[in-house]
């Protein structure tokens, strides 16, 4: 989707800087590639993760990598995948550990497509993203580093932030112009730092804790799964891993210990000793240790993301946690896909400036709430408990025990830590009863949707070619905007669905404001924007595929998205005696349906009753109109 024609700007001249090549970095250099900008990417490191680091897919960003297709190449690689946690602890009045439990990772009351937790080591990753961008014709350049950069837009409004950049070797230099500065650094970020922005912390550090990958040979039973593991002797996390690999975190020292030092540091040796001590009754023995550090427990998260709206943080540099929720990674890319659909927007000229405004409070609170979960988390984890205090069951069964602290917490999380729990707060993009759109027809008080959290999930044929597909996967990461047309039944909505069509046509209206100029010239097989390239319109109609007619049915400007239209057949198990189950899941009439606008992002941005007349077109325009670059006039005229 190429935007921005290289010719236009000089040898020195880029949309972006970006510095680290870290999961945050490249989910924002590959988005911003694909949809045509010129970027410089830099890391300090001569090559891509060797080893170590973060490992953790979570359910919701498995889904983001299959909408970005970048899921296939990550599972190539044979992943371990956790669907269970099992619990440990001494039993009561004895020595030792037992199994008091298990849990799911991602619990079936999360409507999860995959409900389970991906493990692989970090340099993989990444290696994938590095491979989408270079056929995008984007390079990380290594090992180069920044020295300084200055952002002054008066001085210059089209390339604000000057960056001074450096060869590790000091052999050579640069200096470039770019629209935008990204820090993706980690947590000792020089741009962070330079910018004065400090970090907050939580508490005192009170735990150090290493962190082991290896290959091991023991008879430990539930070496593949998941596990927290408490002994009197310490605590241990098993994460399995590619490869025969698990991964073992084991806490070191303790602010309760009588020799307390917060920069304590243990030998791999010591590591692998305290390890046998918690495991026993179980023995274990490394045939390879394939990386090994140590580290403190602390959360802190940056005062600010940004100053100015053109250099901007993300990632580490923004927030630290202990890794044993497996969080990291997945709110790296989350930061990432935030940020790059509102410079795209604000770029290609369909919402003004004040929208990367809303990068830093929706990212922040995001990130709030997964320090103060993991400081929680960390804490319990960390805790010494006694035999007799423990619970002797945390099974998902009705007779099980009452679980224990760090067990309900471990549970009362799950819908966050999977993804699925992200919510942002009203803003310009997700409506509330104090957004400018106001209306009889926004919101209908029947629909399950929440703005600001994740279109729900549901199952739908595909009309020309009969497929069953996943509705809020079809819209490919475009940067567009999804318009979901929940259709009912056509022989109810026909007029409402023409009065729909009539406005979105009409020259003022969200939908023809930003039509691409060479809408004309574009070829019969584009599939998502033929008409714009900021909306991709789907239509599911309530009815069996076979009773469907695409032309008959819908208006033309519906039916000229004909890979898009959806016939709502499919039983889901969620909504047993729906005829329409993606409607009823959505919470909409199954007969008279509703419009769903869902951002880039896949984030519920407004849901609009479907209704004869101006009002849902009205609405429309209401809601893009708050952000939008243009006027957008309501359609008046009678229709």
């Amino acid at each position: 989707m190429a935007t921005h024609a290289d010719r236009r700007y000089a040898s020195n001249q880029y949309d972006i800087v970006i510095v680290g090549a870290g999961p945050v970095g490249l989910m924002l250099s590959t988005c911003l590639a694909r949809w045509g900008y010129k970027i410089k990417h830099i890391d300090n490191r001569a090559e891509p993760t060797p080893t170590g680091r973060a490992d953790g897919i979570q359910p919701r960003s498995l889904d983001l990598l299959r909408n970005m297709g970048l899921k296939s190449a990550i599972m190539a690689h044979k992943p371990a995948r956790v669907y269970e946690v099992a619990f440990w602890d001494p039993p009561r009045g004895g020595k030792g550990i037992v199994r008091t439990g298990t849990w799911a990772s991602c619990p079936s009351f999360i409507d999860a497509r995959y409900p389970f937790t991906t493990l692989l080591h970090q340099g993989m990753i990444e290696r994938v993203f590095i491979a989408d961008l270079e056929k995008n014709g984007t390079q990380v350049q290594r090992p180069w580093t920044i020295t300084g950069f200055t952002s002054d837009e008066k001085a210059n409004p089209e390339f604000p932030v000057i960056v001074q950049l450096e060869h590790i070797d000091g052999t050579s230099s640069e200096s470039v112009q770019a629209k935008y500065l990204f820090g993706g650094e980690g947590a000792r970020s020089f741009i962070r730092e330079q910018l004065k922005i400090g970090i907050k912390h939580k508490d005192p550090i009170a735990y150090v804790w290493g962190v082991m990958d290896g290959v091991v040979k023991t008879d430990f039973p539930d070496i593949k799964m998941k596990c927290t593991i408490h002994s009197e002797h310490g605590s241990i996390m098993v994460i399995p891993r590619e490869d025969n690999m698990v991964r073992l975190y084991i806490q070191i020292a303790s602010s309760t210990d009588a020799d307390w030092n917060p920069r304590k540091t243990a030998t791999q040796e010591e590591v692998q000793e305290s390890a046998k001590r918690i495991l026993n009754p179980y023995s274990i023995e490394w045939e390879i240790v394939e990386w090994y550090s140590v580290y403190p427990i602390g959360q802190g998260i940056s005062e600010k993301y940004t100053l100015d709206h053109r250099v901007f943080l993300g990632g580490d540099a923004c927030h630290t946690h202990s890794p044993k929720a497996g969080q990291g990674m997945n709110t790296a890319f989350l930061d990432a896909l935030n940020l790059a659909w509102k410079i795209h927007a604000v770029e290609g000229g369909l919402a003004k400036r004040s929208l990367l405004e809303t990068y830093e409070p929706e990212r922040k609170d995001v990130a709030e709430t997964l320090l103060d979960f993991d400081n929680k988390y960390a804490k319990l984890f960390s805790q010494r408990p006694g035999a007799a205090s423990e619970a002797s069951a945390a099974s998902t069964s009705s007779s099980a025990a009452e679980d224990n602290e760090f067990i309900k917490a471990f549970k009362s999380a799950c819908e966050f830590t999977s993804g699925y729990g992200v919510a942002y707060k009203p803003n310009e993009l997700n409506w509330s009863p104090s957004h400018p759109a106001q209306s009889h027809v926004v919101h209908p008080a029947s629909t399950k949707l929440r703005t600001g959290r994740l279109l729900i999930n549901a199952d739908v044929t595909r009309v020309v070619d009969a497929n069953v597909v996943h509705v809020e996967q079809e819209v490919p990461l475009n940067g567009a905007f999804r318009l979901f047309v929940f259709a009912g039944k056509p022989a109810v909505t026909a007029q409402a669905l023409r009065d729909l069509t009539v406005g979105m046509s009409r020259k003022g209206s969200f939908y023809s404001a930003y039509a691409r100029p060479d809408a004309d010239a574009v070829s019969h097989h584009e599939h998502h924007n033929p008409h714009s390239r900021f909306f991709t319109v789907c239509t599911v109609v309530a009815n069996q595929r076979s009773a469907v007619d695409i032309s008959r049915d819908l208006p033309a400007l519906l039916a000229r998205y004909r890979e898009h239209v959806y016939a709502d057949d499919r039983w889901d198990r969620r909504v047993p005696d729906a005829a329409a189950p993606a409607h009823a899941k959505m919470g909409l009439d199954q007969e008279r349906g509703g419009v769903v606008v869902v951002r880039p992002d896949g984030y519920v941005g407004i849901v609009v009753s479907l209704e004869e007349g101006a009002a849902t077109v009205d609405a429309l325009n209401q809601y893009f109109g708050a952000f939008s670059t243009k006027k957008l006039g309501e359609t008046q005229a009678q229709l």
